[in-house]
C-alpha cells in the first residue's frame, strides 16, 4: 500500500513595496511612545496637493481601512491605502537630522520632478 505524505505549503513573505530605514523605525516608535492611547501603527501615504500635485502623509493609526495594505517593520505596522501603494513602490522613508533640520525624507524612485522647497511632487 502507497503512503501519500502532505508537504507543508511554504509560507511566502513579500517584500514590502515601501522601506523604512532603522533610523525611521526607531523615530516612529520613539514618537508614538508619548501617545496616550499608543496607536497601532503609522500610516504612510500620498494625498494630493502641493506645488507639484502630490505630497507624502504620515499619521498614526488605530486599525488598519478596508483597503490597506499592512506592512510589518520589525514590530512595527506600517499601513499602506491601495492607491498610495502605486505612487510609493520602491520608495524609502528615512529620518534624517541636521545642524538645520531634523525630519523624514522619502527618496521615491519614481518621482519625475519636485517643487523649489521639495515638500511635493509629481510623478
Amino acid at each position: 500500500m502507497a503512503t501519500a505524505t502532505a508537504t507543508p505549503a511554504q509560507e511566502t513573505t513579500k517584500k514590502a513595496p515601501i522601506t523604512l530605514t532603522p533610523q525611521a523605525i526607531a523615530k516612529v516608535r520613539e514618537i508614538m511612545a508619548t501617545q496616550d492611547p499608543i496607536p497601532a501603527g503609522l500610516r504612510v501615504g500620498v494625498v494630493g496637493g502641493g506645488c507639484s500635485g502630490f505630497q507624502y502623509s504620515m499619521a498614526f493609526e488605530n486599525q488598519s481601512g478596508m483597503m490597506d495594505k499592512v506592512f510589518a517593520f520589525d514590530d512595527l505596522k506600517v499601513f499602506v491605502d491601495a492607491t498610495s501603494l502605486m505612487y510609493l513602490n520602491g520608495c524609502i522613508v528615512d529620518y534624517v537630522e541636521t545642524l538645520e533640520a531634523a525630519g523624514f525624507k522619502f527618496e521615491n524612485p519614481q518621482v519625475k520632478s519636485t517643487c523649489g522647497c521639495g515638500s511635493s511632487f509629481s510623478v
